[in-house]
Parts: structure tokens; C-alpha cells; sequence
């Protein structure tokens, strides 16, 4: 498999759906890369390769991420 095809495989990208602004784009693929990253994550705890305790702690801190990004991107509070 060449890196794009790898690329591609690894972090697949769906075509943004919705009401089309700067800011609704953006967050669109911030939410996509959470949900490839948290599957990631999972698989790595299912298949014994890190605790629990440690998917928990990274899950947690993507989420906060993802919640910084709502809350500048869309201004949400």
C-alpha cells in the first residue's frame, strides 16, 4: 500500500454535510479526526496494548479538545 492509500485507509475523511460555513467545515474535521483517534484508541485497549485507565485519560483529554474547538469555532458556551 503506498502512504496516500495507507493515509487514506488510516484516516478515512467523509464529505462535510450540513450548513456550509468557515467555521462548521472546520469543526467538521475536528470531529472527524476525534472519532478516527477514539476508535484508534479503543482498538489499542481491546487488544491489550494500553490500560484502561490510559484509553480513559487520552479519551478525555481529546474531548476537552474537541470541546475547546466547538466552543472557539462555533461559540458555544
Amino acid at each position: 500500500m503506498s502512504n496516500p492509500d495507507k493515509d487514506r485507509f488510516l484516516n478515512p475523511i467523509s464529505n462535510f454535510r450540513g450548513e456550509f460555513s468557515p467555521q462548521n467545515l472546520a469543526f467538521n474535521a475536528n470531529l472527524q479526526e476525534f472519532t478516527n483517534r477514539i476508535s484508534i484508541i479503543c482498538a489499542l485497549e481491546t487488544g491489550g496494548k494500553i490500560s484502561s485507565n490510559e484509553a480513559y485519560q487520552q479519551i478525555k483529554e481529546l474531548w476537552n479538545k474537541l470541546d475547546t474547538s466547538r466552543q472557539n469555532l462555533l461559540g458555544d458556551d
